[in-house]
């Protein structure tokens, strides 16, 4: 079995690489010629458990991931998200890697999210605006960028701290502006927002956006979480990462529906539709498109699938018996 550590893969891997990577995988899963069950969420005091299993018969790989999450933990001076990804050959059993789970997490959250703003934001976009200041709002920003040409982005926090922080190390390794935000009302300019917080009400009004943007929302992964405006969401083009996992767990989804906003049918598709040809994408710069994603294990197996073939093939990682 290989280790691969989390400066390894930072090496090994581009964001366009794994934005290519989650391309193949979605379309894979669109087309049920992946095998995913719903992943198990367990609350352990404040501990958060997910046990995340899949299978990829073209690869004849298996994954699984083991996360644990507590929100708490930044101000312990602790990653809120740690864990590990494991990969199998499906054919023998072997466990050929064992991965950093917060960093695939990451990774294949950005590139999911880079994947959706390819297919869905307008081509012109040069603005965005990332809420959540952590690991996943600088893969979300770096995704956006490797597909858009990207000027200028705002970031939002609760922390102010930690916004200043994300903006000059962002400014510097993506070589654009960004910009600690201190007010909403520049989100009038973000052609595309993502959103990364554990939230539990709307983020901003609807009024304060411009009417054809694009967003990715990837904070929301239980019916009480919610990032956006309920009025918002019922009146956009909705695509998902996987409808079945996004209509069992994001309030972002659910709470419009319970509202009767919005019916479960006005959710358009998966991604790998879009993906797959079988689904328009965005068909009007006018229109404003939302792509709703609660993380699915097929994105930890295609990162980790190509992790581990590129340090097969560079002769990375540490070889262990167990």
């Amino acid at each position: 079995m290989k280790i691969i550590s989390t400066e390894t893969m930072k090496s090994l891997v581009s964001m366009p690489e794994a934005i290519q990577a989650m391309r193949v995988i979605f379309g894979e899963l669109s087309a049920g010629h992946s095998i995913m069950p719903l992943r198990c969420i367990n609350t352990f005091g404040e501990m958060m458990l997910f046990y995340k299993p899949s299978y990829s018969p073209k690869k004849s790989y298996s994954a699984v991931k083991l996360l644990t999450q507590v929100e708490s933990n930044p101000g312990r001076h602790l990653p809120m998200i740690q864990g590990f990804v494991f990969l199998m050959d499906s054919t023998n059993g072997n466990i050929l890697a064992m991965m950093d789970g917060k960093f695939i997490t990451a990774l294949r959250t950005g590139a999911t999210s880079g994947l959706a703003t390819d297919l869905l934001a307008r081509p012109d976009s040069t603005i965005a605006a990332i809420f959540g200041a952590g690991v996943q709002g600088a893969t979300q920003l770096e995704a956006v960028c490797a597909v858009r040409p990207i000027k200028k982005a705002y970031i939002f926090d609760i922390n102010a701290k930690a916004a200043e922080t994300y903006a000059r190390q962002q400014s510097e390794k993506l070589g654009i502006h960004v910009y600690a935000a201190e007010s909403l009302d520049v989100l009038r300019e973000a052609d595309v927002i993502c959103t990364a917080t554990g939230a539990r009400a709307p983020l901003f009004h609807p009024s304060q956006l411009k009417p054809n943007v694009h967003i990715n929302a990837i904070g929301s992964f239980q019916p009480t979480m919610q990032e956006l405006p309920a009025e918002w969401v019922a009146a956009s083009k909705i695509y998902v990462d996987h409808v079945e996992s996004c209509l069992a767990e994001t309030g972002d989804l659910l709470i419009p529906i319970s509202k009767g906003l919005m019916t479960r049918q006005h959710i358009l598709g998966e991604i790998g539709e879009v993906v797959n040809g079988t689904l328009p994408g965005r068909t009007s710069p006018n229109e404003k498109t939302l792509f709703k994603s609660v993380g699915v294990a097929v994105q930890d197996l295609a990162a980790a699938a190509l992790v581990y073939e590129k340090a097969l093939a560079q002769g990375c990682g540490t070889e262990v018996t167990l």
